[in-house]
C-alpha cells in the first residue's frame, strides 16, 4: 500500500523514520511529499543554499529506505495536487493546512496530523481498513 510522509516536522523525526522503516519492512510503499523547493531548479535559481537544506532530507531517505524516485518536492504548491487519485492510504503531516486540503478534497488519501498523541495507531488503522477493504 502507498503511504506518504511531509519531512519538516515529521520524517524528520527519529520515531517517524522507524515507523516509516517498519511500513517498508512489511512491504508497503513509502513516500516524502515535501514543500520544499527540488535542489536543481533552486540551483538554476541562484539559491545554492537549498542544495545544503536537501542534503538532510536525502540522507533520512537513504537510511529509511526511500528511493529518491519517491521523494516529491512540491516547491509549495499544496500537497493534495500530487496525492490527488493516487491511491495513497494516508499521508502523515504536522500542517494543518496541507492536511485540511487533503480532507476538503474528498481523495481517498486520508489526512493524518503527526503530532496528534496517537498518530501511529491511527496510520495503522487506515492500512488495517483499506487491507480488509
Amino acid at each position: 500500500m502507498k503511504v506518504s510522509f511531509d519531512f519538516d516536522s515529521t520524517l524528520d523525526r527519529n520515531d517517524v523514520q522507524q515507523f516509516a522503516k517498519e511500513l517498508i519492512a512489511a512491504g508497503h510503499e513509502v513516500w516524502i511529499v515535501t514543500s520544499r523547493i527540488s535542489t536543481k531548479p533552486a540551483i538554476e535559481k541562484g539559491w545554492h543554499w537549498v542544495k545544503r537544506q536537501n542534503e538532510d532530507l536525502y540522507k533520512v531517505a537513504a537510511e529509511v529506505g526511500i528511493p529518491e524516485g519517491r521523494i516529491v518536492f512540491t516547491e509549495h504548491v499544496d500537497k493534495i495536487v500530487f496525492l490527488k487519485d493516487k491511491g495513497f492510504a494516508f499521508h502523515l503531516d504536522d500542517d494543518e493546512w496541507e492536511l485540511t486540503q487533503i480532507m476538503s478534497s474528498k481523495d481517498s488519501c486520508q489526512p493524518l496530523h503527526v503530532d496528534h498523541f496517537e498518530w501511529k495507531e491511527n496510520c495503522l488503522e487506515v492500512l488495517n481498513k483499506n487491507n480488509n477493504e
